[in-house]
């Protein structure tokens, strides 16, 4: 049985964390989640995907303890190399990706949701990376992911303090770019991602690329990779509508090419 189910909605795609009853992690599921994201890039036809947790309480509570419980070093590295396998690949996905946080993301589950480019949480979500209290530490892109988002600071109170901080707090340090009511989540996601269609799908991929390329390159070398970009889009069909529809005032039909 998969994991992760995959529903289409236009241009946009929907993966659900389904794992009752606190959609936890397995080496299986995030494989899934790789292989998932993976046909979406190779869809010309997607532009945008949110992930979220089946059922009201949980996003995810990251993996399950009792794999680690026997203190098996060789399940510790198959685990970790899944983890960072699975949320790389998400993070590197071509499109827009947003995290509808719909409750609990602690650990692991918190680390799938860094791993997206915008977080909408619950006004019921509660999200940690709790793992130095039980012996461990965020092995997915958490020690590096969230201080990039929130600072150095947050990232010390919740990693090395345990803090754990509820859907106000995420969008004051921000953690999440929104926070809204209690089922709320996905619907607000999912219109989200429905605006990334407006957008050519191929000067999405190349802005996401810049961006993300500002945490390890200098300005300096990111404004020439900047401008070489800007040109590279004339080789793009998507250019050469974008413009087109713009003179002839009407929407564009994206080719994601």
């Amino acid at each position: 049985m998969s994991n992760i189910n995959v529903e289409k909605r236009g241009h946009v795609a929907v993966l659900t964390i389904d794992n009752p009853p606190a959609n936890t992690w397995t080496r299986d599921s995030l494989n899934q989640l790789h292989d998932a994201v993976e046909a979406l890039d190779a869809d010309r036809d997607n532009y945008a995907l949110v992930i979220t947790g089946s059922g009201e309480k949980f996003f995810s509570a990251g993996a399950d303890l009792k794999l680690f419980a026997d203190g098996d070093k060789g399940v510790a590295a198959t685990m970790a190399k899944a983890f960072g396998r699975a949320f790389e690949r998400l993070s590197a996905y071509d499109g827009v990706s947003i995290a509808a946080v719909n409750g609990y993301a602690m650990g692991g589950g918190l680390e799938c949701a860094l791993a997206c480019d915008i977080r909408i949480v619950a006004e019921n979500a509660q999200m940690a990376l709790p793992e130095a209290g039980v012996g461990l530490l965020p092995c997915a892109g958490g020690t590096q992911n969230l201080p990039w988002l929130v600072g150095e600071g947050w990232a010390k109170r919740m990693i090395l303090c345990g803090e754990r901080v509820d859907a106000a707090t995420a969008e004051k340090i921000g953690l999440a770019e929104q926070a809204v009511g209690q089922g709320e989540a996905l619907d607000t996601a999912v219109a989200l991602a429905e605006k990334v269609a407006s957008q050519s799908p191929s000067s999405v991929r190349a802005c996401k690329h810049l961006i993300q390329g500002a945490r390890t390159q200098p300005p300096a070398l990111n404004l020439v990779s900047e401008r070489e970009a800007f040109v590279d889009l004339f080789d793009t069909a998507d250019q050469a509508e974008g413009v087109k529809a713009f003179l002839e005032k009407r929407q564009a039909e994206w080719k994601n090419a």
